[in-house]
């Protein structure tokens, strides 16, 4: 691509994009991703960029919050016509703090101004204690068909220590009032590797999301943020810090337990039942397209990545006085793009070319155990489960 633009250049007011950028915009899909920033409490060890009512401080009003994204929405019609829109995620904070008929308002807007591809995934995050039946049934009548339910553990202990407000029980049983109400795919989010967390703490976790029929399970290892009150904690000595070898074996009773009843693993942290795969995700993983509506979200076209401001109020008057709410952007160099692309695909089930990674050290990698034979010998890289214990460490090998 031609005119490269230095890292961290401003965004035009209109925010419109380099002519290269444009062209082909959509041809490996398109989706559209939706922040909704606010939370009722913030958890511990959280770092997103979400905002309860304090911390706001009556800056930014939720019920005004729909119609300032479909102003951006309105924007990005200008800057690109990218056709039909695979996916729509819908994450947070929580954005189930908003009524399902705003929700309804900002997927009917993006339907209008590019169209929903025939079949279009729409996800919505949420947290268990914020839906009910009632609530459900109106996001799956406004067209949300995917919902992604934070559990994180079935042990009202390790919840505690997470700083969770639901009960131990009301995820799994958030997730059957999600399929009651129609919702064709069901997500429930783990987290493992909690200080305090006993191994029977994750095995119940995981019977608790077979059990509530669900198609599609991620389970993320505790990552601690510098700056999140988990981390303050650890360094006065509160919390013990998160053990690599203990979440290496919740890894392994992951595997075994999701495998044993159905599920596959398509991504390193992410298991599904046949079809169930989150196609939003996928979009993300192989290079497409995409457009982030809402505070702090990011943008990627044709190689050109920006990033809106971060606090409401400020992405909330920018958009009032008809600026792009875009903070800065960069254009993704060639190697900047292999390097992400390799990153990505080698977590992948599917796995990545042979011939789009580095020759030594993918050889070293299968002496190593860490790559499939089979899959090897027909020029792909494949992670072993031995090989998905240490992608990382697979990923600086090969690139």
């Amino acid at each position: 691509m031609a005119g490269a633009l230095p890292d961290g250049e401003p965004v035009p007011s209109d925010g419109s994009l380099p002519d290269e950028a444009t062209r082909e915009v959509g041809k490996n899909g398109f989706a559209v991703y939706v922040h909704v920033p606010f939370c009722a409490s913030r958890c511990g060890y959280c770092d997103f960029n979400t905002y309860t009512a304090s911390e706001l401080g009556g800056g930014a009003s939720r019920d005004e919050y729909a119609e300032t994204v479909l102003a951006e929405l309105a924007l990005a019609a200008r800057v690109i016509e990218p056709g039909p829109v695979d996916t729509v995620f819908v994450g947070g904070g929580t954005p189930t703090l908003l009524s399902a008929g705003d929700l309804g308002r900002i997927l009917e807007g993006i339907d209008r101004t590019w169209g929903l591809a025939p079949g279009a995934e729409v996800t919505t995050e949420a947290n268990p204690e914020s839906v009910d039946p009632s609530y459900l049934r109106q996001l799956r009548s406004a067209g949300f068909t995917r919902i992604s339910l934070g559990m994180q553990s079935a042990a009202a202990n390790v919840l505690r220590v997470l700083d969770r407000k639901h009960t131990a029980g009301r995820a799994p049983q958030a997730a059957i009032e999600a399929r009651e109400a129609g919702f064709e795919h069901v997500n429930l989010d783990l987290i493992y590797g909690t200080p305090g967390e006993a191994p029977d703490d994750f095995e119940r976790s995981l019977r608790a999301v077979v059990e509530a029929g669900v198609d599609h399970v991620s389970a993320y290892a505790l990552i601690v943020e510098d700056g999140t009150r988990m981390a303050g904690r650890m360094r006065r000595g509160e919390l013990p810090y998160p053990s690599d070898d203990v979440a290496a074996d919740r890894y392994l009773a992951a595997e075994a337990a999701l495998s044993g009843a159905g599920f596959r693993w398509y991504e390193v942290s992410n298991w599904a039942r046949p079809g169930g795969e989150c196609r939003h995700n996928l979009l993300y993983w192989t290079g497409a397209d995409w457009w982030g509506l809402g505070p702090g979200a990011h943008s990627h076209v044709g190689g050109v990545r920006w990033w809106n401001v971060k606090h409401p109020s400020a992405y909330a008057k920018r958009l009032a006085e008809g600026m792009s709410p875009g903070q800065a952007r960069e254009l993704l160099t060639d190697a900047d793009r292999h390097m992400e692309d390799v990153m990505l695909r080698v977590r992948l089930r599917d796995g990545i070319p042979l011939d789009r990674v580095d020759a030594t050290g993918a050889a070293q990698a299968l002496a190593g155990g860490l790559l499939d034979p089979g899959a090897y010998a027909e020029g792909r890289l494949v992670l072993t489960l031995r090989g998905r214990l240490l992608a990382d460490a697979v990923v600086r090998d090969v690139l």
